[in-house]
């Protein structure tokens, strides 16, 4: 029961993000071959990392090329598709907090199952979730996600520590899944609502060498 709940997030994960990648590419205007390459590289770049730093090689599409070829589906399908609703940032923006949410948990697990340590798969949970969106915007021309004022890393940071601590309190991974899922979407989600962000840093006049002196 749990592996089969567990490969649907994932595979919802990617989905969902090579959806973002293909729209990112529609905003763009690109040709088919631009909404492949971003859907498949947002789709499945965030678990390619993680396997690589955690050494589950090979990684997990070259294992299961299902994933990759499920990512240029549902690029092609975008293709065609993507006109369809009249907000496509909007969409984008809420498909991409989906995706972060799943795989900020689904990467946690993965690296719990390869005998990381928590705090590693805590890190791997958050790279999971975000470096795909990072080359997305970077590859589509646009600002990371990751690095705008609004909360984003810090929401899958909350939702992957959430989950592993419920994974390793006992209780049911169903459970602690579920939990840190909503964990980060919520938190996303009340951030795009509301426009959430962290205190930023504030340019300060620097001290005079007088001041350092004394």
């Amino acid at each position: 029961m749990f592996d089969t709940f567990a490969a649907l997030l994932d595979w919802f994960g990617v989905i969902v993000f090579a959806t973002t990648g293909a729209l990112v590419a529609s905003r763009k205007q690109m040709d088919l071959v631009g909404f492949v390459l971003l859907g498949t590289a947002t789709g499945i770049g965030g678990g390619t990392i993680r396997d690589t730093l955690i050494n589950a090689l090979p990684v997990f599409w070259v294992k299961e090329p299902a994933y990759l070829v499920t990512c240029v589906l549902v690029s092609c399908a975008a293709f065609f598709l993507a006109h369809i609703p009249q907000s496509r940032l909007k969409l984008l923006l809420w498909f991409d907090a989906i995706g972060m949410a799943l795989f900020a948990v689904t990467g946690a697990e993965k690296a719990l199952l390869a005998e990381a340590s928590p705090i590693v798969a805590v890190a791997m949970g958050v790279i999971t979730a975000t470096f795909g969106g990072v080359v997305r915007d970077v590859l589509g021309g646009e600002s990371p996600v990751i690095l705008s004022r609004e909360i984003y890393a810090s929401a899958a940071l909350a939702g992957a520590a959430i989950f592993v601590a419920l994974a390793l309190a006992g209780t049911t991974r169903e459970f602690a899944l579920t939990s840190g899922f909503l964990t980060a979407f919520v938190i996303r989600a009340a951030a795009l609502r509301w426009d959430w962000s962290l205190p930023r840093y504030r340019p300060r006049p620097g001290r005079t060498r007088d001041e350092i002196k004394r």
